[in-house]
């Protein structure tokens, strides 16, 4: 399985042009932020359409258990995963037209909506009264960083069986302890201070095989910047600067999107 996107080949600039570059950083490339899509990052599954070469959707080279971007197409080997800071998470429940009824994504359902106490359970499914289905997700907004040390943000949602990781990966967070080598004091560290790596695992359960998410602690943030910037990230989707993308734009529709777990 591959184990790296294929990055595009960058020609060495000169000192003067990168002078140049650097003396210009940002020009024309602030855009208004409720325009800005914050990507998902997803596990292709064996129905996804990214693994259809007839679908729109289509990445080359994904395989099954792979993780890729939703926006950008970048992948990651499934054994091998992505790094990432946490940087906020939410929890989201979703209305979605059952695929033996067409499919589709019908928005979102405030966690206070007292429809919410009014489902019914059919197997796994958890069916609101006009027939449709709620999906609970956990959406865990992220800075990857690469090899290189460059960052993306991205969400990572987390549905039906992979809510059970969900909780674990929010459990190990608030168990996290460090000692401030000075004072000996020992605190909780702020959510975006810690680094996970995340890959997938094949699983199995009544309805057949699947890939879900693992998650591994690398260890602390150690640069400065990269801190910064998750907090800086964290501060602006808690003003309401930055949202998901749209759930609906068009990456598998259907009751549970075409990429996640069909069960």
């Amino acid at each position: 399985m591959t184990t790296a996107v294929a990055k595009a080949k960058e020609t060495a600039l000169s000192t003067d042009v990168m002078e140049d570059i650097f003396g210009m950083a940002g020009e024309g490339a602030s855009f208004d932020s409720s325009e800005m899509q914050i990507p998902f990052v997803r596990v292709a599954q064996s129905l996804s359409p990214q693994l259809n070469k007839k679908k729109g959707e289509y990445i080359d080279g994904l395989e099954t258990g792979d993780a890729y971007n939703t926006l950008t197409s970048e992948r990651w080997a499934g054994e091998t995963g992505l790094v990432v800071v946490p940087c906020y998470q939410t929890t989201k429940y979703l209305e979605f037209v059952p695929r033996t009824s067409g499919g589709g994504f019908r928005g979102e359902i405030g966690p206070n909506d007292p429809i919410l106490q009014r489902t019914s359970r059919d197997g796994s499914k958890e069916i609101l009264p006009n027939g449709n289905e709620l999906v609970k997700s956990d959406q865990h907004f992220c800075l990857i960083v690469g090899e290189d040390g460059m960052t993306q943000p991205v969400v990572i949602d987390m549905k039906s069986t992979q809510l059970k990781v969900s909780r674990r990966w929010k459990t190990q967070i608030a168990m996290q302890k460090i000692k401030h080598p000075g004072t000996g004091a020992i605190i909780t560290p702020p959510v975006f201070a810690t680094l996970w790596r995340l890959n997938t695992v094949e699983e199995t359960n009544d309805k057949g095989d699947f890939y879900n998410w693992a998650v591994e602690k690398v260890g602390t943030v150690e640069r400065r910047d990269l801190l910064q910037e998750a907090k800086a990230f964290r501060d602006s989707i808690m003003r309401g600067e930055v949202k998901a993308q749209a759930e609906n734009h068009g990456d598998g529709g259907g009751a549970r999107d075409g990429d996640s777990i069909p069960f």
